[in-house]
């Protein structure tokens, strides 16, 4: 595991988000908080096609959810993917929820496949204080925002997350295989696969 870590260069990814946890958060939580964020988050255990979506990513990261955990490092307890929360008359759904169980609190995360912009950061704010509203509880502690974008401007970043009041932390990903979509495509689906053996037992006499 050591050579893991060595080898994914965590001494100098831990703890780099960019963050406001500083001025939202009380100390020593503040701190905790920063140190559990990531910056880059390394991703390499996935296979994307290029032109992916965020479906796409959210979809392969709760599949190899193992890998995922440990990417995001100790604590982390998955609790559930765009879990609705009903807001008056609308309906919200973050990408991904999660509960640090050393914290004792909940953390959105929220996927971008794009560069940061600044209204993303109001998107995730309404979802932290939706869960903040709905899911807290009196025993844990406020709700942290993790926004994982593909690239951004660090000082535009820092700049918006001045302008909200909820704690969030701003962190870009790095995947190491990406595919031409026609590799994609004259490959056979999981689904082809599976009907394919189905087709040869039936022929054995076998059943599934």
């Amino acid at each position: 595991m050591l050579l893991n870590f060595a080898d994914s260069g965590l001494y100098e990814r831990q703890g780099k988000a960019v963050t406001n946890f500083e001025a939202r958060l009380p100390a020593p939580e503040s701190d905790l908080a920063q140190e559990i964020t990531k910056d880059p988050y390394c991703f390499d255990f996935l296979t994307l096609t290029e032109t992916y979506q965020e479906k796409e990513l959210e979809d392969a990261l709760t599949k190899n959810i193992t890998r995922f955990l440990l990417e995001l490092g100790q604590g982390f307890a998955y609790v559930g993917r765009q879990i609705e929360l009903t807001v008056g008359d609308d309906i919200i759904k973050p990408d991904l929820l999660f509960y640090h169980l050393r914290l004792r609190c909940y953390v959105v995360i929220e996927l971008k496949v794009t560069k940061f912009e600044p209204a993303y950061v109001g998107q995730l704010g309404t979802y932290v204080a939706a869960v903040n509203h709905q899911l807290r509880q009196e025993t844990d502690t406020e709700t942290l925002g993790l926004l994982v974008c593909k690239s951004k401007n660090e000082v535009l970043a820092q700049y918006a997350l001045e302008s909200t009041k909820a704690p969030i932390g701003i962190s870009e990903y790095d995947l190491a295989k990406i595919y031409p979509k026609a590799i994609k495509s004259a490959l056979p689906s999981i689904e082809e696969i599976e009907q394919e053996v189905q087709k040869l037992d039936a022929k054995k006499g076998c059943q599934i």
